[in-house]
């Protein structure tokens, strides 16, 4: 089951949906955990995959282990996209993936941040990421809350994304610019 999740407000830590998001984390965590705990065929994590995020797996889906999420349930994945090994979704706030997308290894993507506010800190603020498709994020690359990554469009190793990346552009660099174009 997937949760409403406002955007962009704070969600208070003694709010009822703070506690029905833990609910589903405490859910999640084993089947996560026994995701990444052992060698699995792709049918196997295929199937794992998809009960984390009770959405349906396309066949030709590659992931190199380990994989890791703090939820789980938001995670959404396009048909022939491939994740390599170490990669971390933060996809409480949602993250799509959609076709034919490339994620290299120990990449993070986020969705999720906290207020500026020093006595509302605890909260958490959600916002989605796109990865559109036949995009390529670079290995250990980080991309932050709300941003989409436009078709076509490859993301450098090591790069800090901040703002939408245009299709067909190159971006590199911390925090991400546009170097080039496709």
């Amino acid at each position: 089951m997937k949760i409403a999740i406002p955007k962009n407000q704070t969600i208070a830590p003694d709010s009822d949906l703070f506690a029905e998001i833990h609910r589903i984390v405490d859910e999640n965590a084993p089947l996560i955990a026994e995701l990444s705990g052992a060698f699995r065929s792709q049918a196997d994590i295929r199937a794992l995959l998809a009960q984390i995020t009770g959405a349906e797996i396309d066949d030709h889906l590659h992931v190199n282990l380990p994989l890791y999420s703090d939820f789980g349930r938001h995670l959404r994945i396009g048909k022939n996209v491939f994740i390599n090994s170490g990669v971390m979704f933060t996809d409480l706030g949602g993250i799509t993936l959609e076709d034919n997308v490339l994620i290299g290894s120990r990449a993070n993507i986020i969705s999720v941040n906290h207020p500026v506010d020093p006595q509302a800190r605890r909260g958490i603020i959600l916002n989605p990421v796109r990865i559109c498709k036949n995009a390529w994020i670079g290995a250990n690359a980080t991309i932050l809350p709300g941003v989409a990554v436009g078709e076509n469009a490859i993301v450098a190793a090591g790069a800090v994304v901040s703002k939408d990346v245009p299709p067909n552009t190159i971006v590199g660099g911390i925090p991400a610019k546009v170097i080039k174009t496709i």
